[in-house]
Order: structure tokens, then C-alpha cells, then sequence
């Protein structure tokens, strides 16, 4: 039985948590990898629309164990907040569903903080941060100064833990004109919301190893986009994590081993939220008509995202750098009624042609598409859940999808409800 990876690869958005919470189904456990609460998935389940960003999707499901692992960042009190939220709801929340490993970086108070005051202070260029504090909580991961779950535990730790972290905030905070912390408010906080969190916490990587050795199968969850990856990504226009699938076994505790298919979530065309190169990018009509029909609107922030005809290049790319077995290909629907559809296949820059988009971010900026056109189609693919049922040049559009990718499709979503897919490979059984 196969433990399933699934990445996006395009720069995020591409309808990860439908595709996750439709495999979850044939999944044992759930676990998130990577990310924090700055990722958001949006679930339509029976007409009814559930909206997650740290918890794994795989939630919506009985009889299913939901990890975050060690790769996430994880702020208390947006988890706390989510979880009340999706009880109201009606789904169940307990330990018995939910582990939080303990080793899980906090984002706090003083991150987000720093976020937004960095982003409104950069004239220069801006990244286009969520301002959650994910990446100032990433950075006191590697300079080994961040507070993690099991340290709400061990009051003694805490107390070495938020002196070490005020040395280093309080410097950048001088700098940047913001306030001194309180140590003892901040202490306080932790205190608090300790008692909602603890209950959650385990060793993820012995769990996870369990799980493994009993055959269960496991479903990695990642956030964002394999083009937002901090190395492979469009630096520095990217979050701060790795988000292609070798984070999936860094992030739980599991070795390469563990990892038998990696899915790649990609939607029918390209969308980006935020600042950054995106060379198929539309600023007319049809980019207008693309952001309307897809709903293009960040899930967590409610930012418009921009939108550009489908880029093969870049897929292609992120195919190779997470392994990618076989995509899951979204929003199809969103294509119904154009005349006449284009792919990128190549990038111009000063007069040569490049079949992949290069590292420099001046060239990525420069780098123009080279477009395929394609017919289009009138009919209505909106909930077809088999080939039959899809238009001749909707077919030929996929089938020429694979070939300039170099990798086949999976699955095929014709809309956000969780059964309107079309299933070519089961990944679990592949």
C-alpha cells in the first residue's frame, strides 16, 4: 500500500484540499508537512463550505488521525481559534483524531509583528507576505531561538526560551522603532493557552513510524506551492519553507523511504497571489474572465490572485524537483467557453529560447512566454466525473497538458465539490 505525497506545483492555490480531503478517504493518516496558517484550503462537502489552514484536511473524515508535524509553524492560538471554529460546525476535534508534534515550532505575537513591519518598511521590493509571522518564526527555527510546543510544558525551558528569543527580538525591534516585548505578558500567553495545545502534543516521529511499520496508509499534505519553495522557488518572492515533496519526510519525522507517490496539484491555467515574476500572466479581458469564473480570491487573505494561461514550463520544472508520479489537474470548468486557449511552452530572453525559467530574478522578470493555441470548447465540463463526459478539445487539451509536462494526469477535477473527479491512476494503489 502506498504513502502518498501531495504538493502543489504551481505557486499555491491549485485546489490541494479537495484533492486531499477526496484521497483521505482511502487514507489512514493525514499529516501535514510543511506551512503554517498563512495557507488556507477550501473543502465543499454536501453543499457546505469548510475552510482550513492548519488543520489537515483529512479532519472532515471519521476514523481518520490528523498530524502537523514538525515542519509546520504552528501559532497556539490560531489553532485554538480553527478548532472551535470547525467544532461549530459539527466536526470533532479531540486527541483522538488530532497530534501536534511536539517539536513544532510556535509562531508568536512578536512574529507577526515583525512581519508586517518589515514588508511596510521595504520600499524596495516587497515580498508579499501574509504578515502571520511565518517566515521571522522559520528564521528562529534555524538560529535555534524558537519556542516549540513541548517547551509550554516545562516552565523552567520557557523561561530560557523567551530570555534567549528577547535578545534577539528586542535589538530588531529597537531598529525597526517598535516597542521593547513584555517577557512576562508573553509568558503569560503561553501559560494560557498551554493547557489547549498540550493535550495534542506527541513524539509525531515515533507515531508516524508506527503507523508505517502497521501498514497504514499515510497522506502528506503540503501548503502553498512547489514555486514559493525557498530554494526552488522565484527567490525571493517565495515563503520560507520548502514546499516540494522531500520536506514531506523532514516534516513528520519519516525517512525518503516512506514516500511512494507524489501527486502534484495543478489548476487548467496559472494563478499567483503576491508580488513576484509571472511571465503568462493576462492583463486583459481574458485574465479578468479567468479570476471571475475561478473565484480567484486567497482563501485566508481574500487577496485577488492573478491569473495567466496555463504554464507548462513551470510545471514542468516542479514535476522534476518533487518527483511528481502524476498530477491532479483542477478548475477545468473554469475553461468552458473560451474560443480558443493558450499554453506556455518556452520563455524568450534577449533572443534566445529557454525551456525552463531561469534563477537570476532579473531574467525571470524579463523572460516573456512562448504560447501554444489551442482550441477551446462550448460545452460545460463543470461536474463530469468520467472522459465520456468531457467535450473532444477539453480531452485533447489535457492529453496535450501531459506530453509538454512530461508526466500523466492522475485525477481530473471538474469542480470544488469532492465528487466531481475523475479518477485515471488511484495513487495509493498505483
Amino acid at each position: 500500500m502506498a504513502n502518498v505525497v501531495v504538493v502543489g506545483a504551481q505557486w499555491g492555490d491549485e485546489g490541494k484540499g479537495k484533492i486531499v480531503d477526496w484521497l483521505s478517504e482511502r487514507a489512514d493518516v493525514i499529516a501535514r508537512f510543511q506551512g503554517g496558517h498563512n495557507a488556507g484550503h477550501t473543502l465543499v462537502i454536501d453543499g457546505e463550505v469548510y475552510k482550513l489552514s492548519l488543520l489537515p484536511s483529512g479532519i472532515l473524515r471519521d476514523g481518520k488521525m490528523g498530524v502537523i508535524g514538525n515542519g509546520v509553524v504552528l501559532d497556539p492560538w490560531a489553532l485554538v481559534e480553527e478548532i472551535e471554529k470547525i467544532r461549530k460546525m459539527g466536526v470533532s476535534v479531540s486527541p483522538e483524531n488530532l497530534m501536534v508534534a511536539e517539536n513544532t515550532p510556535l509562531i508568536l505575537p512578536v512574529h507577526g509583528e515583525l512581519d508586517r513591519a518589515r514588508e511596510d518598511q521595504n520600499s524596495v521590493a516587497k515580498i508579499g507576505t501574509t504578515g502571520r509571522g511565518i517566515g521571522p518564526c522559520y528564521e528562529d527555527k534555524v538560529g535555534r531561538r524558537v519556542i516549540r510546543v513541548a517547551d509550554l510544558a516545562d516552565e523552567p525551558t520557557l523561561d530560557l526560551r523567551i530570555n534567549r528569543l528577547l535578545t534577539h527580538h528586542d535589538a530588531l525591534r529597537r531598529g525597526l522603532g517598535l516597542p521593547e516585548i513584555d517577557g512576562a505578558e508573553l509568558k503569560a500567553k503561553l501559560l494560557e493557552v498551554a493547557p489547549k495545545i498540550l493535550p495534542y502534543a506527541q513524539p509525531v516521529w515515533k507515531a508516524m513510524n508506527a503507523y508505517r511499520k502497521a501498514g497504514k496508509r499515510i497522506l502528506f499534505e503540503g501548503a502553498q506551492g512547489a514555486l514559493l519553495d525557498i530554494d526552488f522557488g522565484t527567490y525571493p518572492f517565495v515563503t520560507s519553507s520548502n514546499t516540494t515533496a522531500g520536506m514531506a519526510a523532514t516534516g513528520t519525522g519519516l525517512g525518503p523511504g516512506a514516500i511512494d507517490y507524489v501527486l502534484g496539484i495543478v489548476k487548467a491555467y496559472t494563478t499567483r497571489v503576491g508580488e513576484g515574476p509571472f511571465p503568462a500572466e493576462l492583463d486583459d479581458a481574458d485574465g479578468q474572465r479567468l479570476g471571475e469564473r475561478g473565484r480567484e480570491f486567497g482563501t485566508v487573505t481574500g487577496r485577488k490572485r492573478r491569473c495567466g494561461w496555463f504554464d507548462a514550463v513551470l510545471v514542468r520544472q516542479t514535476c522534476a524537483t518533487s518527483g511528481v508520479n502524476g498530477i491532479a489537474l483542477t478548475k477545468l470548468d473554469v475553461l468552458d467557453g473560451f474560443q480558443e486557449l493558450k499554453i506556455c511552452t518556452g520563455y524568450m530572453l534577449d533572443g534566445e529560447e529557454l525551456d525552463h525559467l531561469p534563477t537570476a530574478a532579473d531574467q525571470q522578470a524579463r523572460a516573456t512566454p512562448v504560447y501554444e493555441t489551442m482550441e477551446g470548447w462550448s460545452e460545460s465540463t463543470a461536474g463530469a466525473r468520467s472522459w465520456a463526459e468531457l467535450p473532444g478539445n477539453a480531452i485533447k487539451y489535457v492529453r496535450r497538458i501531459e506530453e509538454l509536462i512530461q508526466c500523466p494526469v492522475a485525477l481530473l477535477s471538474t469542480s470544488p465539490e469532492r465528487e466531481d473527479t475523475i479518477l485515471v491512476t488511484d495513487p495509493f494503489e498505483d
